[in-house]
Parts: structure tokens; C-alpha cells; sequence
């Protein structure tokens, strides 16, 4: 029973800085780029980005907070990974 409180999800502290490394409107999106995030070790928490979404789940997009110490890092990460992903769809496109 200890070992599952242990493994609980890591999220920043909420009184800490924290700033908005990613946005979209897929939460499909918004979960891969947090498992990228979490795989790499930098603490985030997802948040729904419209007031509405208790009242209507699924409406508005989703939002990806860091620290304000580990914006750079998240910020390469998420663009390398989605650079990755372009380059991908290129190749699939040139054969």
C-alpha cells in the first residue's frame, strides 16, 4: 500500500511559479506530450483551459503547466518531439 503512494503522479506544488508550456484543443495530444514530460522526468500537471469543462467534459482544450525552472527543458522537449513527428510525416510523403 505504501509503494502506490509512492508512485502516485508527480505534480507541482500549486503555491510554486508555474507556466504554460502546451496547449490543445485534443486531450489525446495533451496526453502524450505529458507522458513525454513525465518519461523525462519534469513534474507537470494538466488542467482543462475552459471554465465550462465540469459542466460540459470534452468542450475547450487542455493546457500543460511546469515550473518556471523547467520551462526551457519542456519547451525543447515538446518541439524536438513534434519536430520528430514532422519529419516523419515528410518521409511518408516523399515515397
Amino acid at each position: 500500500m505504501a509503494e502506490e503512494a509512492k508512485v502516485a503522479e508527480a505534480r507541482p506544488d500549486p503555491n510554486e511559479k508555474l507556466v504554460k508550456v502546451f496547449d490543445s484543443e485534443q486531450e489525446s495530444e495533451a496526453m502524450v506530450v505529458k507522458g513525454l514530460l513525465d518519461s523525462a522526468g519534469i513534474d507537470n500537471d494538466l488542467k482543462s483551459s475552459s471554465l465550462l469543462q465540469d459542466a460540459f467534459p470534452g468542450l475547450g482544450g487542455m493546457i500543460i503547466l511546469v515550473r518556471e525552472e523547467d520551462e526551457e527543458r519542456a519547451r525543447s522537449l515538446i518541439a524536438e518531439s513534434q519536430g520528430v513527428a514532422d519529419d516523419a510525416g515528410d518521409e511518408e510523403t516523399k515515397s
